[in-house]
This record gives structure tokens, C-alpha cells and sequence, in this order.
């Protein structure tokens, strides 16, 4: 997705916060890496901290993040770029390369935004489509998103110069990340279908962590409950 996933949230937070929402590189507005550089998550959140620095930005800053933004999070405070973290429905923190359903749902969405879009957007324009095209990627609720935000879903899940490659170079578990120092929050969804209970782990993060489940939200609980996604983010990173 891109940052358009966050336009619910936002004027939640920028009432008291300065608000920059990033498009990961080869999604959205975001050139996908140099040709030679896999779009690993260290390398990933290279391309991050570039940018960081390319806007006059003091590190380190609060960072939050929903599934590989949430992994990607997770891999900048290991490195010193965050001064808080909040992943929420976080990849990479699971067992294994994550469960077996998650290739199909995924790629099966972007076979369907490349190949018939227009039978997409179709689909996702009625309410009740949207909700059951979008509960398991995205989350139960989902006819709650506008249809502006519902289409602007399938056009960047349909160009994104990267899926595939950042797909298949992201699966790698997180490690290396009990010695962050800095606060770190975790939330899953009682409703997430991707990241399922059973295949979550909690040993690749330091004891203070704070895991969160929060009810009804699923996967991507933005466009669910902005303000909750809000307030959360609010108290992770005081």
C-alpha cells in the first residue's frame, strides 16, 4: 500500500504532532532501490534513514509503522533511528516465514489489480464487496473506508514496482532486536487474518516491550478505528 493507508489517522495526530508519512521504495510516490539493491528490510530501512537526512530531520524520531512498516520499525530502532517505535500487525515477527495462506491472499490481489482492475474497483466500490474482498487482507470493517481510499488501494497494489521482489526478500524472521532501549509497543488485531496467533513470537523483542491486542481491529486497522490507531501511537511515543 502507501501512505494514503494512513489518511484516516493523520489529522488525528497532527493536531500535536508534526505528521511525515513515508511510501516505502518501490510503492506509492517512492522509486524502488537502486537496480542491484534487494529489497531487503536493513536495506530498506537504508533507503529510510536517506531520506531522513535528505529532509534536515534530527534523529532519532518516533516511528510507527503497520505491517512491513511495523518490521521496518522494528529494524530502524535496532539501528538508532527511533526514538519510539509502534508496529502495529508488525511482519517479521513470526515463526518461520509466516503462515502458508499469506503468499496467496496477497498475490492473488495483486493478480487481480494488474490483470483486471477495473472488475476490482468494480467490487471494492459497493460496501458490502468491499468488506468481503478486504476482511482478510485488510481488516473486518472495511466498508467503512471511503471508496477514494478503496480505489487508491487497488491503484497502488497494482503499480508498485516492487511487490514481488519485497515480497520474497522480507519473509526472513526479525532478530537481533532484544537489545533496543527504546520504548517499543506492539499491537495485534483480535480480527487480523494474516498474522495469526498461533505463528506470533515475542522472544525477538526486549522485556519492556508492550504488546497490545486491541478488539475488532484486523490487519490494517486504520481506516476501523482511526482515532484508536491515534491514541495509541500518541501513547507509545511520549
Amino acid at each position: 500500500m502507501s501512505h494514503a493507508a494512513w489518511n484516516a489517522v493523520t489529522p488525528y495526530l497532527c493536531a500535536t504532532r508534526r505528521v511525515i508519512a513515508f511510501d516505502i521504495a518501490g510503492f506509492g510516490l517512492t522509486p524502488a532501490l537502486p537496480s542491484g539493491t534487494l529489497p531487503t528490510i536493513p536495506n530498506l530501512v537504508a533507503g529510510f534513514e536517506q531520506s531522513l537526512r535528505e529532509m534536515s530531520i534530527a534523529i532519532p524520531v518516533d516511528i510507527a509503522g503497520n505491517s512491513l512498516g511495523g518490521f521496518m520499525a522494528l529494524e530502524a530502532a535496532k539501528r538508532g533511528l527511533a526514538r519510539s517505535v509502534v508496529a502495529i500487525s508488525p511482519a517479521g515477527l513470526w515463526r518461520g516465514y509466516g503462515a502458508p495462506h499469506v503468499p496467496y491472499v496477497f498475490g492473488g490481489l495483486r493478480w487481480l489489480a494488474r490483470h483486471f482492475p477495473q472488475l476490482l474497483k468494480a467490487t471494492v466500490r459497493r460496501p458490502l464487496l468491499r468488506e468481503l474482498a478486504l476482511a482478510v487482507p485488510i481488516s473486518v470493517g472495511s466498508r467503512h473506508m471511503p471508496v477514494s481510499d478503496a480505489l487508491r488501494a487497488v491503484d497502488d497494489l497494482a503499480t508498485a514496482s516492487a511487490f514481488e521482489a519485497t515480497f520474497d526478500n522480507t519473509r526472513a524472521p526479525f532478530s537481533g532486536g532484544s537489545g533496543i532501549a527504546v520504548p517499543v509497543t506492539v499491537a495485534y488485531g483480535d480480527r487480523d487474518w494474516i498474522l495469526l496467533k498461533g505463528w506470533r513470537r515475542r522472544d525477538a523483542l526486549p522485556a519492556h516491550t508492550r504488546w497490545v491486542e486491541k478488539h475488532g481491529w484486523g490487519h490494517v486497522p486504520m481506516w476501523v478505528d482511526p482515532a484508536g490507531v491515534a491514541q495509541l501511537i500518541l501513547e507509545g511515543a511520549q
